[in-house]
């Protein structure tokens, strides 16, 4: 399957689950969907800022993975509040067990995709920015 465009994925986490976005961004490469993932994508010595700013902007779909302490994670609230200002599209991750009234409006007005293991949830997503 080719996927639709080559979709270029902005993968947004926090450091918690650093481990897992890191299977999960493998598991979309693999499934042909272009990833910009920080641990990949900013060389040593460039500006974080600049590098994470790039990416969302040359990014079509930003993909957030969400925690229970999302609500006070500044970093993941603009990256997705950039993403949603920019017109990108925006697919939120949340754990099985994250009370979705949580969530903010914004994320929960969208459907999301409720996590499971990293390959389980790619092959998810890469549905949804697959061609039929």
């Amino acid at each position: 399957m080719k996927a639709m465009g080559n979709p270029r994925v902005f993968l947004s986490y926090s450091r918690r689950d650093a481990d897992w976005a890191r299977s999960f961004a493998e598991a979309l490469k693999q499934r042909g969907v272009s990833v910009w993932f920080d641990e990949f994508d900013v060389k040593p010595g460039e500006p974080l800022r600049d590098a994470l700013e790039s990416g969302l902007r040359n990014s079509d779909v930003l993909v957030a993975l969400l925690d229970p302490e999302y609500p006070s994670k500044p970093a993941v609230f603009f990256e997705l509040g950039a993403a949603i200002g920019m017109g990108k599209k925006v697919v939120s991750i949340v754990p099985k067990d994250l009370d979705p009234t949580s969530l903010p409006l914004n994320v929960r007005l969208r459907r999301y995709v409720v996590r499971d293991s990293p390959e389980e949830t790619a092959e998810e997503l890469s549905h949804t920015l697959v061609a039929a």
